[in-house]
């Protein structure tokens, strides 16, 4: 039930020693009862309007403490009005818990996203989410625990001190101290964003503090290999058989679009006759769970024949000997030193490369290439779309060969005739053009020619 009546007051107390100092108190009083504490900040009698319950004068120390006062009475009326929109009962008790902060419906920021990262690696374990979901949860709350210690000096904060500028702050402070890029970035805001969202719902606080950040990705170009890089891994050879088992599990990846995630789940299982009678992968994608129907290229066939005795594929019943994914890229860093490739290498550029330089490039179909990588729209697939270079270059190929037909001589003996006098005369005027600045008297034959 509501409170039907509500007051508040700020006054000057006297202490047991008479002084012109005194404590200011505050007095809140709900249905009649009151309740009282000290703020524990002293004041000069003399310089009191008890009318106003502030401090009088334009001093330093006067305006110091009006603002506390106000920042009080301002934070009291929000938790009222908080009380009320989640019609919860208003007493003067529960107002002085408030002040004091013994409010026992207090919540936790780190301790909330802690909550919810148990629950997602509870979800984990049911197979509704991946593990590298809730890592990046994880990640994430890590980030936002050292930014709360960084900044405010405490292991954790309510949720009711979550504000616009906090969000602010974050951001400036992931993108400066932690040196993070702002894609990568604007990912553990969006996470956070998720937790407070949660504490929305759950009524623990009713404004939203994102409601005026915008943050947006930069879009970053994420070109995939070209035909004649790919080739340089597939045709080096490697001192160390280290880094020609990365190479090939790299290059598998290429023929297929895996992530690495599914290739590294990849079980023998998952290979199957189609219904072309040759070799599929049949499986799901671990990140969506959409299906996975991949006809086997020749150099993904081979790839796999040369692995099938491995003795972590026989131990684990896999198709290729996949380490861990951290381990892949420090590798394949070295393979692409090793080769002269001057971009990133990581495993999902082979994923992107076969979207882009095996399919696409090959015209193969931008639907067909959709349900090869498992994509839930076009949209996703026309993000690993050939490079610009390489599309400009095709469609100049194309028009240079339309261009070549039209001038091609017809079939008109006579017109062929008048079309070769006019391609001859043309090339004599360009001559001519070219000689004229040294020869003035040239010109009057070019005029002739015109």
């Amino acid at each position: 039930m509501l409170a039907a009546s509500f007051g508040m007051t700020f006054f000057l107390k006297t202490p047991r020693k008479e002084t012109n100092e005194k404590m200011i108190y505050l007095r809140i009083t709900v249905d009649g009862i009151p309740k009282e504490t000290s703020t524990r900040r002293k004041w000069d009698a003399t310089r009191w309007d008890q009318g106003k319950e502030r401090a009088t004068g334009n001093r330093e120390d006067a305006r110091t403490t009006n603002f506390f006062l106000d920042t009080l009475q301002t934070k009291i009326h929000q938790y009222i009005n908080d009380l009320i929109n989640h019609g919860r009962p208003i007493t003067s008790q529960k107002l002085m818990d408030f002040v004091l902060g013994k409010s026992t419906d207090k919540a936790m920021i780190v301790e909330e996203f802690q909550l919810h990262n148990d629950e997602l690696l509870a979800l984990v374990k049911r197979g509704e989410y991946a593990i590298g979901t809730h890592t990046r949860f994880e990640i994430s709350k890590r980030h936002l625990k050292e930014f709360v210690r960084f900044k405010y000096d405490v292991q954790d904060m309510d949720f009711r001190e979550l504000n616009f500028e906090f969000i602010k702050d974050y951001e400036f402070y992931l993108k400066t101290v932690k040196n993070i890029s702002n894609n990568t970035a604007v990912k553990y805001i969006t996470n956070f964003k998720k937790i407070v969202l949660r504490a929305i719902d759950k009524e623990i606080i009713s404004n939203d503090p994102f409601k005026r950040f915008k943050a947006k990705k930069v879009k970053v170009p994420k070109k995939p290999l070209s035909s004649y890089e790919l080739a340089l891994i597939e045709n080096h050879l490697f001192s160390t058989p280290r880094l020609a088992q990365i190479r090939d599990i790299f290059v598998f990846q290429c023929y297929t679009g895996l992530a690495y995630i599914d290739a590294f789940n990849l079980k023998k299982s998952d290979i199957k006759i189609g219904i072309d009678g040759e070799m599929w992968i049949i499986t799901e994608r671990q990140k969506t769970g959409s299906n996975i129907n991949i006809p086997l290229l020749p150099k993904a066939k081979a790839i796999m024949e040369r692995y099938k005795d491995h003795k972590l594929c026989l131990e684990r019943n896999s198709v290729l000997p996949v380490t861990s994914n951290q381990k892949m890229n420090a590798y394949l860093k070295e393979i692409a030193e090793l080769c002269g490739i001057e971009s990133t290498l990581n495993t999902h550029k082979a994923r992107r490369t076969f979207g882009s330089t095996v399919t696409l490039n090959n015209d193969v179909p931008i639907h067909v290439v959709k349900e090869l990588l498992g994509h839930q729209s076009v949209k996703q697939t026309e993000e690993y779309a050939i490079t610009e270079q390489q599309s400009v270059g095709r469609e100049m190929k194309q028009l240079q060969m339309r261009l070549n037909q039209k001038t091609e001589l017809p079939d008109d003996p006579m017109a062929a005739n008048v079309l070769k006098m006019q391609q001859e005369i043309n090339s004599l005027r360009k001559q001519l053009e070219i000689t004229s600045e040294a020869k003035p008297e040239i010109k009057s034959v070019l005029r002739i020619c015109k």
